[in-house]
């Protein structure tokens, strides 16, 4: 049996210009566009916090300064509302940093999702850890996406990425998998495949922006080609420790907002804005 270490670190991706949603994301951060006041990146990590991790290792580029900012302490701001009755607005953010570290690096060149893990390897070390794409959010009616994971990872010890069943016809958007059900809801990838069309797609299941990871996956990605559009796709990666039997997919319980879209952004605003 593996020597199972507990997770206590999650990479953030955050470099990608957003063009999706430009202008907006011209001067803002995607990861700062806020569901109703609270911005993507936040909700990321403290799903993470309540998986259990206590340092945020947050991959950033150029105009990514505001991320940085969201989790530091303003002065000006809290000397201005200090005794106020707007002074509760901090209380969740200031709750945060004060229970979780975060950690920064820069990816220089935009290379794909696996280039910028790969980056963050100077922030994780030799160890198993977790990743979240922040403009995928994810509600659960039981406990967290990634706190459902783990649990997987600590029963088998192997990497483990979040699936969902798509529209066939939008495989061209995702990573696909193709894999055996071992249990409910839980597979045995065998293969998966980068963008594919609908008539090449292996499956109907897509993986989504929750992976936890072993860290044999950065000597992996140190020598993976570019991929699908000219990228290091962490696709192409985690295929060689598929055929080696080393990843899992969890059709996790609960729903995913794809916040990268204009739809699911506004699909996410109305859900939270509905709670309210």
């Amino acid at each position: 049996m593996k020597n199972i270490k507990n997770i206590k670190k999650c990479l953030f991706p955050a470099a990608g210009y957003g063009t999706r949603f430009l202008p907006a994301t011209k001067a803002i951060p995607k990861e700062m566009l806020p569901i109703l006041t609270k911005p993507l990146i936040q909700y990321a990590v403290e799903e993470a916090k309540r998986a259990g991790m206590d340092t945020m290792a947050i991959v950033t580029g150029r105009g990514k300064k505001a991320i940085e900012d969201h989790f530091d302490i303003s002065y000006e701001l809290e000397h201005q509302i200090k005794g106020t009755t707007k002074e509760h607005y901090l209380t969740d953010i200031r709750s945060l940093m004060d229970s979780v570290t975060f950690t920064y690096v820069r990816q220089v060149a935009m290379k794909g999702l696996g280039d910028a893990i790969l980056t963050g390897r100077s922030l994780i070390g030799d160890e198993p850890f977790a990743v979240v794409l922040a403009d995928d959010l994810c509600i659960s009616s039981s406990h967290g996406v990634l706190s459902q994971m783990i649990e997987v990872y600590k029963k088998h010890g192997k990497s483990v990425v979040a699936i969902e069943t798509i529209d066939p016809g939008d495989t061209g958007k995702y990573g696909i998998i193709d894999g055996t059900e071992i249990s409910p809801n839980l597979y045995q990838i065998t293969d998966m495949v980068e963008k594919p069309s609908p008539a090449n797609a292996p499956s109907d299941m897509a993986i989504i922006g929750r992976y936890i990871l072993t860290p044999d996956i950065f000597d992996i990605l140190k020598q993976t080609k570019p991929g699908v559009g000219g990228e290091v796709q962490i696709t192409d990666a985690l295929l060689q420790l598929a055929k080696k039997g080393e990843v899992l997919g969890l059709h996790f319980d609960g729903r995913r907002f794809d916040c990268g879209s204009i739809d699911g952004f506004v699909e996410a605003t109305n859900y939270f804005a509905s709670k309210l």
